[in-house]
């Protein structure tokens, strides 16, 4: 695949635009879990790109929003909170609605649905998404202002995006990268470009090394896990100036639509649920035994273990239907917790704490997930192997991607000089050996697994505007 262009409207937008400076521009990460934006280097400083702080001296920020359902009655809009303050106002109790995981709406059905945010008021998803951009700008036009460049005003754009936004769905995928395109329209950025976000990883890499080296970038965030084969050097770079997509030096891209999130279903589903009756058993009737009797009905613990879909389990209509269920629960108790879980709107504390358990297992061996906000007392044990064995189907794919990406490039993975691991979710140890594994001969190379992709995408900007 090669990499996005720019839309239509650039070459009118770059004509409208030339008398503003050159630097005048953003790169935005705009990921599944976490956002970062890259500027022009102030002034004096050699050159270059730089982080924003988003949050204090942070350089990223959660992609995440919380609509207050306490705004006064008289106003229009709820009152939005977004990043750590977002997540924060949700462990506290405040009423409202938490929505995280926007990207992995882009390109589904959901985009133009409207979803309940408390206090009588609704908002479409695509709305969210326009939200955030619309704080993202706000943020890199003050950072901008105070470094003594442009400030208000900055119109173009260069957006990062996986590989697939949607997996073996060319025409969603495409609806996808435009409906990114129409948000950043909608928030004022006139001049809009895409670059995958593996690729930029690849520029950061090459900024930092000395000779030429076959490099396969995996970018395994919070909502896709996408690979690149590049080649990247200092020469290469010099004369990628004339051709700032640098294409000729992409041998391959391949990604899927796994990563980080579908590991936390994954834990939650194995550890957590089934406490709250997932996989149980109907009560057996006259002439069953208890192994003949069906499973409890599944669909509100996948959709409990899906950022996405946990608030529609709150809907009105869906709590009366499982209460209802209670006589199909043979223990009682899992009911009883399913219901507590719906009644106070538990979902997403659950599915933190499934988060949580996954990086503790990943460090120290085993969690002790810690349910008494369910039920007094109640937790419950990830030992590794539970972990390994919840995610393996997810790993193994993960892994034959970035070795389908070395087919599809035509070279055998013992050429491969180095594996340049960025993304959140590559502080799973276990994921980087697996992939480390089939490419016996690669360095391993970690880049800022929250902010490289930022800084690439500021470089290619760079190359493009400046």
């Amino acid at each position: 695949m090669n990499p996005p262009h720019a839309s239509p409207g650039r070459q009118a937008a770059a004509q409208t635009d030339a008398h503003r400076p050159a630097a005048s521009f953003a790169a935005i990460d705009f990921g599944t879990s976490n956002s970062a934006i890259a500027l022009p280097a102030a002034a004096g400083s050699g050159g270059g790109v730089r982080l924003v702080p988003l949050e204090g001296q942070h350089p990223t920020m959660p992609t995440a929003v919380f609509y207050r359902a306490d705004t006064p009655a008289g106003q229009v809009e709820a009152e939005r909170l977004y990043g750590r303050a977002a997540i924060a106002a949700y462990v506290d109790g405040v009423d409202g609605r938490l929505m995280r995981s926007m990207k992995s709406i882009l390109g589904s059905s959901l985009l133009d649905q409207g979803t309940d945010v408390g206090g009588g008021r609704s908002v479409r998803y695509r709305d969210v998404v326009v939200g955030y951009l619309r704080h993202l700008k706000q943020l890199a036009e003050a950072a901008s202002a105070v470094a003594g460049g442009p400030g208000p005003g900055l119109r173009r754009l260069v957006l990062g995006r996986p590989v697939f936004f949607v997996d073996d769905d060319p025409a969603r995928d495409a609806q996808a990268q435009a409906a990114l395109e129409a948000a950043a329209r909608a928030v004022g950025f006139e001049d809009v470009l895409f670059q995958f976000e593996p690729i930029a990883a690849a520029l950061d890499h090459e900024s930092q090394i000395d000779h030429e080296q076959l490099v396969l970038v995996a970018d395994i965030g919070g909502g896709t896990s996408d690979f690149s084969l590049v080649r990247v050097g200092p020469d290469r770079a010099r004369r990628g100036a004339g051709r700032p997509d640098r294409r000729d030096d992409i041998l391959a891209s391949h990604g899927v639509h796994l990563a980080g999130t579908d590991f936390d279903r994954h834990v939650e589903l194995a550890a957590i649920l089934p406490l709250l009756g997932y996989r149980a058993r109907r009560a057996p009737r006259r002439g069953e035994s208890a192994s003949q009797a069906p499973e409890v009905p599944s669909g509100v613990y996948f959709d409990l273990a899906s950022w996405h879909l946990i608030n529609t389990v709150y809907a009105p209509q869906r709590v009366a239907e499982m209460r209802r269920l209670r006589d199909w629960y043979a223990d009682p108790r899992h009911h009883a917790r399913l219901m507590t879980t719906l009644d106070e709107r538990l979902g997403h504390a659950l599915a933190a704490a499934a988060e949580a358990a996954k990086i503790e297992v990943a460090t120290q061996g085993q969690a002790l997930i810690d349910l008494s906000l369910v039920e007094r007392g109640l937790a419950s044990a990830l030992a590794e192997d539970q972990a390994a064995a919840a995610i393996e189907a997810d790993v193994a794919r993960i892994v034959a991607a970035a070795l389908e990406t070395a087919r599809l490039a035509g070279v055998a993975p013992a050429a491969v000089d180095v594996l340049y691991f960025t993304g959140g979710s590559t502080g799973l140890l276990p994921l980087v050996e697996r992939i480390g594994s089939g490419f016996p001969n690669a360095a391993r190379v970690r880049g800022d697994r929250f902010a490289s992709v930022a800084q690439g995408l500021g470089l290619h900007a760079m190359a493009v505007f400046g």
